[in-house]
């Protein structure tokens, strides 16, 4: 089987990083911000886009099987 040595490279790297927080996810997620505090880049937040995702769970299903459309209000 072929393996790509830059996978198992970042691999390696990913477990040794999470090993030195006792695979923490909140102390890793702690580190992480303070790394991007450090780092002095503009951190942009975007806004999340509405996509078919959210147009699907916008819609449910009552006991008929009708799909009610519950992101407009009904007249």
């Amino acid at each position: 089987m072929w393996t790509d040595e830059i996978v198992e490279e970042i691999h390696k790297i990913r477990e040794e990083y999470a090993k030195s927080f006792n695979y923490d996810l909140d102390a890793i997620f702690a580190d992480l911000r303070k790394k991007q505090a450090e780092s002095g880049r503009e951190v942009v937040s975007l806004s999340r886009k509405r996509g078919l995702t959210t147009r699907w769970s916008e819609r449910t299903r009552d006991l008929g099987g009708d799909a009610k459309d519950t992101s407009r209000p009904s007249t």
